[in-house]
């Protein structure tokens, strides 16, 4: 019988064993080429399909600025909106889908999500959310147009800036800024003092003349943010909206009031989206010697006495009520959106109406579901009789006037006690005031403390009809979903 060698088996065996490895191995490196090749092109795709969302983005911007308040892409119609994107050769190569969500009442904020798809492969999407808003005057905590005074005992959390110049003595959280490089403080003798100083010991030293480089000292003590001095100015003309125009908006989908024909009028807000109105047919009038010792204008003890219900209103549509003579407000309000606002016509300083404030004013919500704005075509005034502790939840701007409360005489014969001290008034918002605010005095006189904190929620949410400083959208902010 023949034998066949051992060996030669082997090397078949070996072979069919190397030969299967081999196989798998170019296999497998097949495979893996193809998946990298795969994954880079779809990496590349998702780039592209990115861009292309960010495209999106871009295009409604530039849909904004030329038309800004079409939130249907100029198609008068509910979205969303499919456009072509096309390479530089015209050929198609995407769309960007944009859905967009209008502002709501009184808001500028504009949400807008952005889309990509590519055509090579409409698997692949990215998708981008932008916010866009006009600011409106609610940036700062704090801003007038004429001289300010902050004293001792008075805290403010938010921005400050004045036209003119200011002294500082109590507690600023955030940056305080002035118009001017220095100015002659009315309440202080000797040499011109920074636009933003502080009598606080130590007190600042005189600036050097002439400007610049000049720079007011440190003083976190007071100033935990910084100071600044010669920035721009505030467009005090461009930002005090037409009230005549408010007028007419509240007459054509609002809420309208003409004059009283008695004293004014009184608000009180409810947390159903509605407030009852009242005639004010007298005012408590002041004690033997309160008098107006300071020759103040328009001094008076501007608390109701009595007064005569017309009736309960639902809130406006479009947030705006206005009244042709001076208004007391007061009340509660949940989950909405107001502006007040007061005015006599033809506009007269002699006949400016003012918005009074002697019983709180509080929000529900303070997360910006809560918006109140208060606009006097004169004074913010808080009266005489006034709440002891007093809560005011509210934007208010004072047109042509002041933010404050008069001079009641010290009480050297009981003459305007016990309500010309009261203890603390804290205003959560803004205020926006022509003319030098205060609602103390340096004997005393008036609330002893003041706590003014910003909401923040105001600067591109506003109430509605509320000034802007601009006509042009700013990008908020910007994320990928």
């Amino acid at each position: 019988m023949r034998k066949i060698p051992l060996q030669r088996g082997y090397l078949i065996i070996h072979t069919i064993v190397y030969g299967a490895i081999a196989l798998i191995l170019i296999t497998g490196l097949a495979n893996w080429g193809s998946v990298n090749i795969r994954a880079g092109r779809d990496a590349a795709l998702r780039e592209q399909a990115f861009q292309i969302a960010e495209a999106g983005i871009e295009y409604y911007r530039w849909h904004l600025a030329h038309a800004s308040t079409d939130y249907q892409d100029g198609a008068g119609a509910p979205g969303p909106y499919v456009h072509e994107y096309r390479d530089a050769t015209g050929a198609v190569i995407g769309t960007f889908t944009l859905t967009i969500t209008p502002p709501p009442v009184g808001s500028t904020l504009v949400i807008v999500v952005s889309e990509g798809v590519v055509t090579a492969n409409p698997s692949i999407t990215r998708r981008i959310e932008a916010k866009f808003a006009i600011p409106s005057i609610a940036k700062f905590a704090f801003v007038a147009n004429s001289k300010m005074r902050f004293g001792a005992g008075t805290e403010v959390f938010g921005p400050i800036h004045s036209n003119d110049g200011i002294r500082f003595d109590g507690l600023a959280h955030n940056l305080v800024t002035s118009f001017k490089y220095s100015y002659d403080d009315p309440d202080h003798s000797g040499a011109d003092e920074y636009g933003v100083h502080t009598h606080l010991s130590p007190s600042d030293p005189v600036p050097p003349v002439p400007p610049p480089p000049g720079t007011p000292p440190s003083r976190t003590d007071v100033f935990i943010s910084g100071r600044q001095v010669s920035v721009p100015a505030v467009d005090w003309n461009g930002f005090t909206q037409d009230l005549s125009q408010m007028k007419t908006d509240a007459q054509t989908s609002g809420r309208y009031f003409a004059g009283s024909g008695a004293l004014g009028y009184n608000i009180v807000l409810k947390t159903d989206d509605t407030f009852d109105l009242y005639t004010v047919t007298s005012l408590v009038s002041p004690q033997s010697n309160c008098y107006n010792s300071q020759n103040q204008s328009g001094w008076g003890t501007w608390s109701i006495a009595s007064e005569t219900l017309l009736g309960n209103y639902a809130f406006p549509a479009n947030g705006l009520v206005f009244l042709e003579d001076n208004v007391w407000v007061e009340g509660t309000i949940s989950s909405a959106r107001l502006t007040i606002a007061a005015g006599r016509f033809p506009e007269s300083s002699s006949t400016n109406a003012n918005i009074i404030v002697n019983e709180d004013i509080r929000y529900t919500n303070y997360d910006g579901a809560d918006v109140l704005g208060l606009i006097a075509q004169g004074n913010i005034n808080v009266g005489l009789v006034s709440n002891d502790v007093l809560t005011i939840d509210a934007a208010i701007v004072a047109k042509n006037g002041r933010a404050g409360r008069y001079y009641y005489r010290y009480a050297f014969s009981k003459s305007c006690s016990p309500y010309h001290q009261r203890d603390t008034i804290n205003l959560f918002g803004m205020i926006a005031t022509k003319e030098r605010y205060g609602f103390a005095y340096t004997d005393g006189n008036g609330y002893e403390t003041r706590n003014i904190i910003y909401d923040g929620n105001l600067l591109y949410g506003p109430p509605p009809s509320f000034p802007l400083t601009s006509d042009q959208y700013q990008t908020i902010s910007w994320r990928e979903l």
